[in-house]
């Protein structure tokens, strides 16, 4: 997979594309800010609510719901960094979140993963190390993802063996789970462990990043509460992304859906902020719609576009970078998954997301991680990367077919997904583990081992 450009950090050259006005989108800020101030958000973590409380918002503990007024807001958003950089273990992995910096992660938190040939199955650490070891052979892929949930490890021990596999097998940057804080603490040590920093030089090391979804409409569970507190208190990256489906949990409209989804995400903004002024925040959004015809999520439609296009420009407007996803509804890696795909890159890229989530592997609206889709998105980020280059230096494809209908016929008449099963195969025989020293990876070991026999640390639900 030579290529005469590397990707491992890129930039977007193209100009943003919009769907408001800016008074429009002044507008819906505005609106945002009247939902905290008149109905507030229900925020179940008691720690979450005192700091709230602390901070000048009103808070009642009756009900559980924090108003927050927009000087508050205001003075917590001053104080969040506009820019940022997520550090790897292997200096030319740091990836930077600002501006036109674009990095890539792949598909995130499936219970399955599939392929054309074991079929759709449970996700086991197998799988996710497999996982892995493909985002180690990319370099299009900058950042890690929880590519499937390993249901064959216990719960109480699942993040250690996740946290393991992502800094043994690759260099690149992890993602943290927020499921309580002793999963959080024991994966922050096992970070700072493989950096071989100081505690309290992690504080202030950026390297690892969390994803906090809302409960829409408007409430603020107990392990989303907590991760922002944890997370805020060790200087690491949140990216706090609402979950609105127009049509379901949120308003029909995009312009009503992204104002309820701006207002969760400044909610979560103000508590990381008065946890720690100036703990990085990267704006998350994940709007889409239902099928109105059977109330299913739907990606990869326009209005998904219209709704990336829209939360790009509220996320410019607070000066935010920013965070996006690649969906599609399709079960399984065909024409469907591709053009839904293909129009959900388009809204992301072409609106001027920062960071993509589900970049690759997405299926089954997010209930499945398939190899082949990975590599056919793959493909795709590829294409975009080399977009975005200067110069013309032609694309190198790694699975389309362009020779004669003769040739593609003798050689088994091979579809992109079938070739997208052979490329994967091919990554997982090449790839070739990243060097480590050998005291981090033994202390890294011992720790994990330590904790393991202490029966690890359960998930907060």
């Amino acid at each position: 997979m030579s290529r005469s450009h590397p990707y491992r950090q890129l930039e977007n050259p193209f100009e943003p594309q919009c769907v408001f006005s800016t008074d429009q989108v002044a507008a819906l800020h505005n609106g945002a800010l009247g939902i905290l101030e008149g109905q507030g958000m229900k925020v179940l973590s008691p720690r979450a609510r005192r700091l709230y409380g602390a901070g000048g918002a009103d808070v009642d503990d009756a009900s559980n719901m924090v108003r927050i007024d927009r000087a508050l807001v205001a003075t917590c958003l001053a104080s969040a960094p506009r820019s940022f950089t997520l550090h790897s273990v292997e200096g030319a992995h740091h990836v930077p979140l600002h501006g036109r910096s674009i990095a890539f992660a792949p598909s995130s938190g499936a219970p399955n993963v599939m392929d054309i040939e074991r079929g759709r199955r449970a996700g086991t650490l197998a799988d996710f190390c497999d996982g892995m070891k493909m985002c180690q052979s990319l370099d299009v892929i900058q950042v890690l993802g929880s590519m499937c949930e390993p249901q064959d490890i216990p719960p109480p021990l699942r993040h250690l063996e996740v946290i393991r596999a992502q800094l043994a097998l690759t260099d690149k940057i992890p993602f943290t789970f927020s499921r309580g804080m002793g999963q959080v603490a024991d994966c922050f040590e096992a970070l700072r462990i493989a950096h071989g920093i100081t505690a309290k030089q992690f504080l202030d090391y950026p390297c690892t990043y969390s994803i906090i979804n809302t409960n829409s409409p408007l409430q603020l569970d107990l392990p989303m509460a907590d991760g922002i507190i944890d997370f805020a208190t060790a200087g690491q990256v949140l990216m706090i992304t609402p979950f609105t489906l127009a049509g379901a949990m949120a308003p029909v409209t995009i312009a009503g859906a992204l104002t309820l989804a701006h207002a969760e995400a400044l909610a979560g903004l103000v508590l990381a902020q008065l946890v720690r002024p100036g703990a990085p925040i990267v704006y998350g959004s994940f709007t889409s719609n239902v099928d109105m015809k059977s109330g299913s999520p739907a990606f990869g439609t326009p209005e998904y576009v219209k709704a990336q296009f829209g939360a790009g420009q509220m996320a410019r407007h607070l000066g935010l970078p920013w965070r996006s996803s690649n969906a599609t509804a399709s079960n399984v890696p065909d024409a469907q998954a591709a053009y839904e795909s293909q129009m959900s890159l388009w809204g992301a890229l072409m609106g001027g997301c920062n960071f993509m989530l589900h970049a690759a592997g997405w299926l089954e609206s997010g209930l499945s991680t398939s190899y082949e889709k990975f590599i056919l998105d793959i493909e795709m980020l590829q294409m975009f990367a080399e977009l975005f280059q200067p110069g013309d230096t032609p694309y190198t494809p790694i699975i389309s077919d362009g020779r004669s209908f003769a040739t593609w016929s003798a050689e088994g008449a091979k579809s992109a997904t079938i070739r997208a099963n052979g490329v994967w195969k091919d990554l997982l025989r090449d790839y070739v583990a990243p060097v480590r020293d050998r005291a981090i990876s033994e202390e890294l070991n011992a720790f994990i081992a330590r904790r393991t026999a202490e029966g690890g640390a359960a998930p907060v639900s």
